[in-house]
């Protein structure tokens, strides 16, 4: 028998979300993410009314047409399992591809889209049989999934590459891809310009005529700068053409442009999530970097008409509304909380305001107070929380760069020259940091947040920080470097038992023979990083023994002198280079320092050293094909 009630047919459009309200409006379904829970609260009571435990990481979740089932991602299990809200607890799991984040139930509840977001697939599930029946390619990094009214078409935005596929629910098959205008460059540097990257939802609005994508622009044509590199944007996609209205894309001092009592901008960050009144006159979009809501006013021009600055609570990632248009919920993601705001109602000149207690999500947190504390500091751009600014003036978060922590796929301008955008899985492992290995210690990265987010300005980057600050990046690390932060990803490229392919076990005999690459690319951690250390074991920058010129240095590399914090003891040159990690590269393209490499392929054959110049083409392919199986 089916999950659902067939006779029960959805006829509104649904995005999957890591917050959920029932169409009576007396439910909230919360996925919480980092703590392997989902939570439903009452709304009349305002308590939570009971905490269920499931997979790791649950992403997000849906409910089925007639409410009777809750599906949750659990992203690093790997698996959908199945809520009874009658039952209240998981009465089944579903298998699916590598890391499920978004999902959503078709409009007659027989079938489950999974978005795979290392798999880069969607797959089709049967709920009468809870397995997967067809599994779509659609390309790198899917994350959310919406469902139109009609349940004819899904859309699936990718995180990183500005893009969205369209899918066919009845033949099955993707349609189109929407590709999301670069904002034009401007002489202003500081106005807003860039690639569309980070796209974290797909919300269409109640007329079902017009979607809304919050996401960033990254500007990649001039040197890293709090005010002239990361730019919040919601873009505005047409339904009836599947295509971006230009026009209507809001953006940070245009159609965002709220100003504060001084007559300045208030700057936002990291736009995640958005939601329309009932009547679809306003929208509510928040901003998981500076913490705020951010009010539009669709039936006067669309532009933002009040910041409601600072909501209570950590990094707000997820919002819905009760169906009378009246309270919004916010999912406050590290402070597991939900804050309440009420919307004032749909007149023009109402005003949102937080009047109400925050309702506490959880029992237990799965991380350490100070891991909590470093992850908080990595996604926060407000400026005012901190014992010292991470961001000036609300501009950026770690995560800005580092999306959801691990890579944009971009190459931004640095003093030095282009610099591409590191992950950060097992960075704390891996020996020194930075592309030249000029960083051995986590505190260094002061010169990131000074030089690139405006931070921290009035401390001297050559003498101890004050203990408080010094706190900072001592949790900064811990989060980096606890195992569940950044687990390396599973490799959709072996075999579905997890064994190397043919082609990657003839590559592997390469990588250790013929090809030497474990030369550089050894031990444990595929890197020859972690032996730069001094006579007494500990990791120097001084040790450059280990820093290589493989010929891959670009025309605008410069170089340094050294900085501060080493008291200019770390000189570099472009003829020396750190050696990365191999373990999860295949998830980490393009390559090199500079990203100019966007295989990994092409990333070997520009090794010009004589062992890699032997090799004929077949070989290349063959180590790839070994590479890209690193988990």
């Amino acid at each position: 028998m089916f999950l659902s009630n067939e006779s029960v047919l959805r006829q509104v459009a649904v995005n999957s979300n890591n917050i959920v309200i029932n169409r009576a409006g007396d439910e909230l379904y919360v996925a919480n993410i980092d703590v392997p829970t989902v939570t439903i609260i009452d709304v009349k009571t305002k308590k939570k009314k009971i905490e269920i435990p499931v997979g790791r990481e649950p992403r997000q979740l849906t409910l089925s047409p007639d409410e009777q089932f809750l599906y949750v991602s659990c992203m690093y299990d790997h698996r959908v399992d199945i809520i009874s809200l009658k039952k209240q607890k998981v009465v089944g799991h579903i298998e699916t591809g590598i890391e499920p984040f978004g999902l959503v139930t078709s409009q007659d509840g027989r079938w489950l889209y999974v978005a795979n977001y290392r798999s880069g697939t969607l797959s089709i599930v049967d709920l009468q049989s809870r397995k997967v029946k067809k599994d779509i390619a659609i390309g790198h990094r899917p994350r959310t999934v919406t469902i139109t009214a009609d349940g004819k078409k899904l859309y699936v935005p990718h995180y990183l590459e500005g893009k969205i596929t369209v899918i066919d629910t009845q033949k099955e098959k993707v349609i189109k891809r929407i590709s999301l205008a670069p904002s034009p460059d401007q002489e202003d540097r500081k106005k807003s310009q860039g690639i569309p990257n980070t796209l974290e939802q797909f919300v269409i609005a109640p007329d079902g005529k017009k979607a809304y994508v919050p996401h960033l622009l990254t500007n990649i044509d001039t040197p890293i700068h709090f005010e002239e590199t990361i730019f919040p944007a919601i873009s505005v996609i047409r339904l009836d053409r599947d295509e971006e209205i230009l026009d209507e894309r809001k953006e940070l001092f245009e159609e965002i442009n709220v100003t504060d009592v001084k007559n300045e901008t208030m700057i936002v960050s990291n736009p995640y999530d958005i939601v329309f009144h009932p009547n679809g006159k306003k929208a509510y979009a928040i901003m998981s970097g500076s913490e705020d809501l951010v009010v539009f006013d669709l039936a006067r021009g669309g532009n933002a008409t009040q910041v409601l600055r600072r909501i209570q609570g950590d990094n707000p990632r997820g919002i819905v509304i009760s169906p009378d248009g009246e309270t919004l919920y916010i999912h406050q993601a590290m402070s597991h909380e939900i804050a309440i705001i009420k919307t004032g109602g749909e007149q023009t000149y109402a005003k949102a305001k937080q009047t109400e207690k925050n309702i506490s999500l959880i029992s237990k947190d799965s991380l350490s107070p100070l891991v909590r504390e470093g992850k908080k500091i990595f996604y926060s751009a407000n400026s005012d929380e901190y014992a010292a600014e991470i961001t000036k003036n609300n501009w950026m978060s770690c995560a800005s760069c580092h999306s959801d922590g691990d890579i944009n796929g971009l190459t931004l301008l640095t003093p030095k020259g282009p610099r591409n955008v590191p992950s950060n899985i097992l960075t704390t492992k891996t020996g020194l940091f930075m592309w030249d290995g000029s960083r051995d210690d986590f505190t260094d990265y002061i010169h990131t947040v000074q030089g690139e987010m405006g931070g921290m300005s009035q401390y001297d980057p050559g003498k101890p920080l004050p203990a408080d600050v010094q706190h900072m990046f001592d949790a900064l690390f811990a989060y980096l470097d606890d195992p569940n932060s950044f687990p390396v990803p599973k490799s959709p490229y072996r075999e579905k038992d997890g064994s190397l392919t043919s082609t990657a076990k003839k590559g592997e005999k390469l990588f250790f023979g013929k090809g030497n690459c474990v030369s550089c690319h050894g031990g444990i951690y595929f890197t020859d990083s972690v032996k730069a250390a001094d006579s007494n074991g500990k990791l120097t920058t001084a040790q450059t023994s280990f820093l290589h010129d493989i010929g891959t240095a670009n025309i605008l590399d410069r170089a340094s002198a050294g900085d501060a914090r080493a008291q200019f003891t770390n000189p570099r040159t472009p003829k020396q280079w750190d050696t990365p990690t191999l373990r999860g590269v295949w998830a980490t393209a393009p390559y090199l320092h500079d990203g100019s490499a966007e295989t990994i392929e092409e990333a070997i054959a520009r090794h010009h050293i004589e062992d890699v110049t032997l090799l004929n083409e077949q070989e290349i392919k063959q180590i790839a094909a070994y590479v890209r199986s690193l988990e």
